[in-house]
């Protein structure tokens, strides 16, 4: 089993400002996303993932996030070994500085 990519909530923040077209998935539970999500991350939490994969498309990256990087690290396991390009954004929402949006 290959390592996980990593980026950092900082690495993020700069592709978000120059605009680049990003595939961010959050996968907190639905009382955590409550508190704030990165805009335009998409919310499937993690127990839902194994039954979303027609969301996910193997020829794009998608960034997985999550409280600390834990849980979003475990879906990066799971989607690589199904063949989908994945990265994890390590420290998670605890450490991420920019902007979030109420859903």
């Amino acid at each position: 089993m290959s390592e996980v990519k990593l980026i950092t909530t900082e690495e993020l923040q700069k592709k978000i400002e120059n605009g680049e077209e990003l595939y961010l998935v959050d996968v907190r539970e639905d009382e955590e996303v409550e508190e704030g999500i990165i805009a335009h991350a998409k919310h499937i939490k993690m127990g839902e993932i194994p039954n979303n994969l027609n969301y996910f498309d193997k020829e794009k990256e998608y960034i997985f996030i999550c409280r600390s990087g834990r849980r979003s690290e475990n879906v990066c396991l799971y989607l690589q070994d199904q063949g989908y390009k994945v990265r994890n954004m390590v420290g998670g929402m605890l450490e991420w500085q920019g902007d979030v949006v109420n859903k």
